[in-house]
């Protein structure tokens, strides 16, 4: 496995899988994305700083979230049940508040980029 790191990021290339992941957090929030091998290339370089880096990243396909941030009650949402699986490398927060199914749903509804809703949608039609 490969590692990129910066501030508030980390990303990694699993050459065995060829599967590119990433992780993010902020204070009191964590997250867990599949990005791609372009992404993967672009973040960490002179160019592309911290900031954009964690754009970039967040344009990946959401797998996992988890927020505890003082602001509201601790929850998780799991938008891909096998994202301990594809980041084994990350140390996963978890605040053991995960939302149920159809509350991830409608937070990927609202808040999630396309590729999650693609990839939740066609898990609900399997």
């Amino acid at each position: 496995m490969q590692f990129k790191k910066g501030s508030g990021w980390k990303a990694c290339y699993d050459e065995e899988r060829n599967l590119y992941t990433a992780e993010t957090w902020d204070r009191g929030t964590y997250h867990l994305y599949e990005i791609d091998a372009e992404t993967y290339a672009r973040i960490g370089t002179p160019e592309c700083d911290d900031w954009d880096s964690d754009v970039l990243i967040r344009k990946g396909r959401h797998l996992y979230m988890d927020v505890d941030d003082g602001y509201s009650n601790p929850y998780s949402h799991v938008f891909d049940e096998n994202y301990a699986t594809l980041c084994p490398w990350a140390r996963i927060q978890n605040s053991g508040h995960q939302s149920p199914s159809e509350l991830t749903n409608i937070g990927v509804q609202f808040f999630e980029n396309e590729k999650t809703k693609e990839h939740w949608n066609n898990q609900k039609q399997s």
